[in-house]
Protein backbone atom coordinates (compact mmCIF):
# COMPACT_ATOMS: atom_id res chain seq x y z
CA UNK A 1 0.00 0.00 0.00
CA UNK A 2 2.92 2.37 -0.40
CA UNK A 3 1.09 4.12 -3.23
CA UNK A 4 -1.99 4.73 -1.07
CA UNK A 5 -3.15 8.37 -1.02
CA UNK A 6 -3.51 8.28 2.76
CA UNK A 7 -1.30 7.30 5.68
CA UNK A 8 -1.60 6.72 9.40
CA UNK A 9 0.02 9.09 11.90
CA UNK A 10 1.38 8.05 15.30
CA UNK A 11 3.10 10.64 17.49
CA UNK A 12 6.23 9.65 19.37
CA UNK A 13 5.69 9.24 23.09
CA UNK A 14 1.90 8.96 23.02
CA UNK A 15 0.28 5.71 24.06
CA UNK A 16 -0.86 3.34 21.32
CA UNK A 17 -4.59 3.39 20.55
CA UNK A 18 -6.75 1.10 22.67
CA UNK A 19 -8.58 -0.21 19.61
CA UNK A 20 -8.21 -0.91 15.89
CA UNK A 21 -7.82 2.69 14.75
CA UNK A 22 -5.11 5.24 13.98
CA UNK A 23 -4.49 8.29 16.18
CA UNK A 24 -4.47 10.34 12.99
CA UNK A 25 -4.80 10.00 9.25
CA UNK A 26 -3.33 12.18 6.51
CA UNK A 27 -4.94 12.46 3.09
CA UNK A 28 -3.24 14.98 0.81
CA UNK A 29 -3.33 18.18 2.91
CA UNK A 30 -6.09 16.96 5.24
CA UNK A 31 -5.29 15.70 8.75
CA UNK A 32 -7.96 13.86 10.73
CA UNK A 33 -7.23 13.30 14.42
CA UNK A 34 -9.12 10.57 16.28
CA UNK A 35 -10.78 11.46 19.55
CA UNK A 36 -8.12 12.21 22.12
CA UNK A 37 -8.46 11.55 25.82
CA UNK A 38 -6.53 13.05 28.68
CA UNK A 39 -3.93 10.35 29.29
CA UNK A 40 -0.60 11.90 30.23
CA UNK A 41 2.01 9.95 28.24
CA UNK A 42 4.62 10.52 30.96
CA UNK A 43 2.56 8.68 33.61
CA UNK A 44 0.02 6.65 31.65
CA UNK A 45 -2.66 8.12 33.93
CA UNK A 46 -5.35 10.73 33.42
CA UNK A 47 -3.95 14.26 33.68
CA UNK A 48 -6.33 14.98 36.56
CA UNK A 49 -9.88 14.43 37.78
CA UNK A 50 -11.28 17.76 36.54
CA UNK A 51 -12.32 18.80 33.04
CA UNK A 52 -9.85 21.72 32.92
CA UNK A 53 -6.70 19.64 33.44
CA UNK A 54 -8.07 16.94 31.17
CA UNK A 55 -8.88 19.42 28.38
CA UNK A 56 -5.34 20.84 28.55
CA UNK A 57 -3.93 17.30 28.21
CA UNK A 58 -6.28 16.45 25.35
CA UNK A 59 -4.88 19.41 23.40
CA UNK A 60 -1.26 18.48 24.23
CA UNK A 61 -1.95 14.98 22.85
CA UNK A 62 -3.71 16.42 19.80
CA UNK A 63 -0.85 18.85 19.15
CA UNK A 64 1.65 15.97 19.19
CA UNK A 65 -0.35 14.09 16.54
CA UNK A 66 -0.82 17.21 14.43
CA UNK A 67 2.93 17.95 14.56
CA UNK A 68 3.71 14.36 13.54
CA UNK A 69 1.45 14.96 10.53
CA UNK A 70 3.09 18.29 9.64
CA UNK A 71 0.34 20.49 11.09
CA UNK A 72 -0.56 22.23 14.35
CA UNK A 73 -3.49 23.61 16.32
CA UNK A 74 -3.56 26.84 14.29
CA UNK A 75 -4.61 24.77 11.26
CA UNK A 76 -7.56 23.02 12.90
CA UNK A 77 -10.75 23.49 10.89
CA UNK A 78 -13.20 21.59 13.07
CA UNK A 79 -13.42 19.90 16.47
CA UNK A 80 -15.90 17.49 17.98
CA UNK A 81 -16.11 17.76 21.77
CA UNK A 82 -17.59 14.94 23.83
CA UNK A 83 -18.39 15.71 27.48
CA UNK A 84 -19.65 13.25 30.08
CA UNK A 85 -21.48 16.14 31.77
CA UNK A 86 -22.60 19.29 29.94
CA UNK A 87 -22.28 21.15 33.26
CA UNK A 88 -18.53 21.03 32.47
CA UNK A 89 -19.12 23.02 29.26
CA UNK A 90 -18.05 26.44 30.58
CA UNK A 91 -14.87 25.07 32.16
CA UNK A 92 -13.94 23.13 29.03
CA UNK A 93 -14.81 26.15 26.89
CA UNK A 94 -12.42 28.42 28.83
CA UNK A 95 -9.51 26.05 28.18
CA UNK A 96 -10.60 25.63 24.54
CA UNK A 97 -10.63 29.43 24.06
CA UNK A 98 -7.22 29.72 25.74
CA UNK A 99 -5.72 27.05 23.48
CA UNK A 100 -7.10 28.44 20.22
CA UNK A 101 -6.90 32.17 21.00
CA UNK A 102 -8.43 34.16 18.15
CA UNK A 103 -8.58 31.06 15.92
CA UNK A 104 -12.13 29.73 15.95
CA UNK A 105 -12.53 26.26 14.39
CA UNK A 106 -16.04 25.00 13.67
CA UNK A 107 -17.22 22.82 16.53
CA UNK A 108 -19.87 20.45 17.79
CA UNK A 109 -20.20 19.74 21.51
CA UNK A 110 -22.33 16.91 22.84
CA UNK A 111 -22.92 15.10 26.10
CA UNK A 112 -22.23 11.36 26.02
CA UNK A 113 -23.27 8.63 28.44
CA UNK A 114 -19.65 7.63 29.08
CA UNK A 115 -16.15 7.61 27.63
CA UNK A 116 -13.80 4.61 27.37
CA UNK A 117 -11.64 5.40 30.42
CA UNK A 118 -13.37 5.61 33.82
CA UNK A 119 -12.80 9.13 35.12
CA UNK A 120 -12.39 10.61 31.62
CA UNK A 121 -14.58 13.73 31.40
CA UNK A 122 -13.75 15.00 27.89
CA UNK A 123 -12.63 13.69 24.51
CA UNK A 124 -11.95 15.85 21.45
CA UNK A 125 -11.35 14.98 17.80
CA UNK A 126 -10.26 17.32 15.01
CA UNK A 127 -9.91 17.93 11.31
CA UNK A 128 -6.98 20.09 10.27
CA UNK A 129 -4.82 20.76 7.23
CA UNK A 130 -1.12 20.86 6.51
CA UNK A 131 0.90 22.92 4.06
Amino acid sequence: MSDSPHRSVQAEGLPAPIGPYSPGMVFDRLVIVSGQGATDPATGELAGPDVESQTHQVFRNMQAILEAAGSDLSRVLRCGVFLVDLRDFEKMNRVYAEVFGEHRPARTTVQVASLPDPGLRVEIDAIAYRD
